[in-house]
């Protein structure tokens, strides 16, 4: 199979993917109408369809593990922080448990999700095995929701301090950076169901590794540098963001002094 005939071909038109999008914009609509925010949700709900039945999806379904990690990053930091702003700011989050609601549960939450589901024989089965598939692509969304819930919660009461948020975001950068740098340098043995297709379904392995030139080193490789410098740079702009927030706070928390 050509690169061109891939392209059109290799969109996997799921039924529980789309009937789960489905539902999730009427549980929109019918909770908050046509809320102002909708802008954020449709937004969401068009990078998690495109991640979850588009090509990437069929060469993350056992041909490469860079696109296998590409669609870990933007279900666990793309599509729940979209979700996170589509959310009205009147909305409280204050029925969470209250463990769930703690940093350190949001923080091992987001940065575990990586450790966790990279480890050899998780991402092998994740690959073989369907449930484990639906299990793992559930749990980054659960989880990178309770990650950003931190950040960007609805009510500005119910999220870090700045400071508090640039520490957050920080050493989550660090720990996958670790991860990712791990991955960039090491054999090709955290997921090494890739160096093998279990069935080529596609007619895709021969053009993948002559024409493409992935070889199974490069495709770790290029794996972990995602992990490692893209990953990283969506924690740098939330922390920027958070920086913003907090000079943007400085002036109102400063006492008003009276001159003579």
């Amino acid at each position: 199979m050509s690169t061109e005939q891939f392209l059109f071909s290799a969109w996997t038109w799921n039924p529980v993917v789309l009937i789960a999008a489905g539902i999730g914009l009427a549980v929109y609509l019918f909770a908050f109408r046509a809320e102002r925010r909708i802008g954020w949700f449709l937004l969401a709900l068009a990078v998690f369809l495109l991640t979850l039945v588009s090509p990437i999806n069929s060469l993350a379904d056992g041909y490469l593990f860079s696109a296998h990690m590409l669609q870990h990053i933007v279900l666990l930091l793309i599509v729940p922080g979209l979700l996170l702003l589509s959310l009205p700011r009147s909305l409280s989050l204050s029925w969470r448990p209250r463990i769930l609601a703690r940093p350190l549960t949001g923080w091992i939450a987001g940065v575990g999700a990586m450790w966790f589901w990279h480890w050899p024989t998780l991402c092998n089965a994740a690959v073989t095995w369907r449930s484990v598939y639906a299990l793992q692509t559930i749990s980054l969304l659960v989880l990178g929701t309770l990650f950003w819930g931190q950040i960007i919660a609805p009510r500005d009461e119910e999220r870090l301090s700045p400071p508090g948020a640039v520490l957050y975001l920080f050493s989550a950068c660090v720990a996958c950076s670790s991860l990712g740098i791990i991955l960039t340098f090491s054999p090709v043995t955290v997921c090494s169901i890739y160096t093998m297709p279990v069935s080529d379904r596609l007619g895709m392995w021969e053009t993948i590794r002559t024409g493409w030139r992935f070889t199974a080193e490069k495709d770790q490789q290029i794996g972990g540098l995602l992990m490692w410098v893209p990953m990283c740079f969506i924690y740098l702009g939330a922390i920027f963001a958070q920086i913003a927030r907090w000079f943007g706070e400085a002036p109102a928390a400063r006492p008003v002094t009276q001159q003579t």
